[in-house]
């Protein structure tokens, strides 16, 4: 059999032990699972949504906030609405800006730079304000320890600084007065712009010409600042995701990597780097948004192709990092969240749909239960999930040669592709040939599979490689045999 490995479009297709086209679907141990598209679960929002959250109050109650340029809202389970909280006026985020959140005990915290920070209460129906204790803007917020932290900021006196980090007083998110209550702030002068920001045990803010990580240490210090990095930089701030602070993913100039600890590992070289960055609209970088789906083990960053002609984001990067490897999908969302839900009763789900058959999910997905985890993006100006039908899925082998220098005539294809009960995708093959490593594969018309199990093809040529598609929802898509005669050198 030979098997679809790891996706390696980087990399030569003569003898790619892995695939050279791996579309809409998610990496696994043996083969590829699919990529499931998005479904509405809200109403719509006036406009884009640039940001979402999740939080949970002390007594367990999830709720869901979503910010677009003007407005902020929270989703309504019983309505599946998104209900405008905004403070009075609304607000003016600035082309390019996303709404980031934060939560410290109970208060939910948004900032968008352009206006000043917002503030409520977890599950509560009052209306956002402005965050007391005069607080800088700020691009990036986090919680490090018992304190908030924000960086990439702007205040009254000083104006624009884009490498200042400056975090609360201690145990207190309205206390940002420096030298009062352990609230203060460092300069980064030597490292660019700050592009992100992480919190948890430690700080972890990334510049365009470096990392450093802040290690609370109490007065008069506070935090100790330690470069870890000046030779490689975040480029773009919507690329940072993270599983806490010891793993934090980003983009870089030259490709992605992965901060692990002190150690800063490159994750995309020689795999799928160079394809990415030919493919990248990176005069549209300001749209692109990530984020980490643990369940799934899996990193997304959505950005916009050279084939989106708004300059929206219009593909997804996918990177398993208990695999380490690399798929993507064609899907367009405009913002990326790890959410809980609010919980539906049956009634609440006429609320997203009238017809049991096209619910987003199966009617014991733990998507309608209250509080539980799911990974989300935004679509429409809608909060959607992706739990929707399997993408039609593209994935091709490496090119092989039967016998060197010789030629060969490809008769049948075998998928291996497995399907669950109650499933039926359609599947088709096609080979790719070529006589001349210098050439360009031509493939012959697709082939759906018969009831022997196999696809009946016919291309001749000295290389070849098999291209599997998919529609409807399968289990995963594990490989090929070939039936193959060889033939002449001519």
């Amino acid at each position: 059999m030979i098997t679809f490995g790891e996706w390696l479009p980087d990399q030569p297709a003569l003898n790619n032990a892995g695939a050279t086209e791996a579309k809409n679907v998610v990496a696994a141990m043996q083969g590829y699972r699919c990529f499931r598209q998005l479904s509405a679960l809200s109403g719509a929002a006036t406009n884009k949504i640039r940001g979402m959250f999740a939080g949970k109050d002390d007594d367990g109650s999830a709720a869901l906030y979503v910010g677009d340029s003007a407005k902020l809202y929270k989703m309504n389970a019983a309505t599946s609405a998104l209900t405008d909280l905004s403070k009075g006026g609304g607000y003016s985020s600035a082309a390019g800006k996303a709404w980031r959140f934060a939560q410290f005990g109970e208060a939910i915290i948004a900032t968008n730079f352009s206006d000043a920070m917002q503030t409520n209460t977890v599950a509560s129906g009052s209306a956002f304000a402005d965050l007391s204790g005069t607080p800088p803007r700020a691009h990036f917020i986090a919680v490090v320890r018992d304190q908030v932290m924000v960086a990439n900021t702007h205040d009254s006196s000083d104006g624009n600084k884009p490498y200042r980090i400056w975090w609360s007083g201690i145990n207190s998110h309205t206390s940002w007065t420096p030298g009062t209550a352990l609230s203060d702030y460092q300069d980064v002068a030597d490292a660019g712009n700050c592009t992100g920001l992480v919190g948890g045990e430690y700080g972890i803010a990334l510049f365009d010409r470096g990392i450093v990580r802040l290690s609370f240490v109490g007065a008069p210090l506070i935090y100790q600042v330690d470069k870890l990095t000046n030779e490689r930089g975040c480029a773009v701030p919507g690329s940072v995701a993270s599983v806490g602070p010891s793993m934090v993913f980003f983009l870089s100039d030259d490709g992605f990597y992965l901060l692990r600890g002190n150690e800063v590992v490159p994750i995309g070289a020689q795999k799928i780097n160079r394809w990415f960055l030919d493919r990248f609209q990176s005069a549209n970088r300001d749209n692109v948004v990530s984020g980490v789906d643990p369940i799934n083990q899996n990193v997304i960053w959505a950005y916009p192709s050279l084939n989106s002609g708004d300059g929206e984001n219009d593909e997804i990067l996918i990177y398993n990092y208990h695999l380490n490897r690399w798929s993507y999908a064609e899907q367009a969302t405009t913002a990326i969240a790890q959410l809980f839900t609010a919980g539906y009763t049956l009634e609440q789900l006429d609320n997203i749909t009238t017809n049991l058959d096209t619910l987003p999910a199966s009617l014991d997905d733990t998507i309608y239960q209250g509080g539980t985890f799911f990974f989300a993006g935004a679509k429409d100006k809608k909060v959607q999930g992706f739990t929707g039908d399997c993408l039609n899925a593209t994935v091709e082998t490496g090119e092989f040669s039967p016998a060197p220098g010789r030629r060969a005539l490809v008769n049948n294809v075998l998928p291996y592709t497995s399907s669950k009960s109650g499933q039926s995708p359609t599947i088709t093959a096609a080979i790719g040939s070529r006589s001349r490593q210098i050439d360009q594969p031509t493939y012959g018309s697709t082939s759906s599979i018969n009831a022997d199990g196999y696809c009946p093809v016919r291309s001749s040529g000295a290389f070849h490689r098999v291209r599997i598609s998919t529609s409807g929802d399968y289990d995963l898509l594990q490989g090929v045999d070939v039936d193959l005669q060889q033939s002449g050198m001519r």
